[in-house]
């Protein structure tokens, strides 16, 4: 970390090296709202600085929150990139939604979710700390948690849609093989656009969505009873 004050504990260092962080940490309701600014500020300046350039004094000085109440709340950076991570998740997965329309067994709906999901993934712009995550997860086995905690929740959720599009177990082969094929397409589309590539061209987008249109409608063949 950069900038610490040397007032910060050592324990408060020993557990945030103790720790790993990963999507899922509790919220409270003062505490919930203290959080969130620090959260909210270190997005800024990990957006503005990188990961390594925003320091824990920084972020205190952003959110108003002092160095010994972030250490509290926060056991070391990377549990911050963990809140907003998860922050972050809760909007785009939309969970509450495919869940819903598994209860109700509509198909349509389902098939809308993992469209939209797809069109979501191709366009991170609203997501600046998405490419600071990448990079740094190459050389930081703490963000690589993160990263993969991420990933599992998203592939569970594409798996329990085509679970419910074609009635078979989630853990079938068949299921495991087309979500990672949709989960590729969204990295490979957004790993594009945040390296500025663009995916206009050639009506890229439309025709990503009919390829998995005919996978989704193969599946449905498959295994039509």
């Amino acid at each position: 970390m950069h900038n610490e004050p040397a007032a910060v504990a050592e324990a408060d260092r020993a557990e945030a090296d103790r720790a790993e962080p990963c999507c899922g940490a509790p919220s409270g309701s003062r505490a919930s709202e203290r959080r969130k600014r620090v959260a909210d500020a270190a997005r800024m300046l990990f957006a503005e600085h990188g990961f390594h350039g925003a320091g824990m004094a920084q972020i205190a000085t952003r959110s108003g929150v002092k160095v010994g109440q972030i250490y509290r709340d926060f056991a070391s950076k990377e549990h911050i990139v963990a809140a907003i991570v998860e922050g972050d998740l809760n909007a785009f997965l939309d969970e509450s939604l495919l869940h819903a329309a598994i209860d109700r067994g509509d198909a349509p709906a389902i098939r809308g979710w993992i469209r939209d999901l797809v069109e979501r993934k191709a366009h991170p712009q609203e997501s600046p700390l998405l490419p600071e995550i990448l990079a740094e997860s190459g050389r930081n086995d703490r963000i690589s948690a993160i990263l993969r905690c991420t990933d599992a929740r998203v592939r569970a959720c594409v798996l329990a849609a085509l679970a419910a599009l074609s009635s078979l177990p989630p853990e079938t082969p068949r299921l495991a093989a087309s979500a990672d094929l949709i989960m590729t397409v969204m990295m490979g589309l957004c790993s594009r656009q945040i390296a500025g590539l663009g995916c206009e061209s050639g009506g890229l987008a439309a025709r990503v969505q009919q390829m998995i249109e005919r996978e989704l409608n193969a599946l449905a063949a498959e295994f039509a009873a």
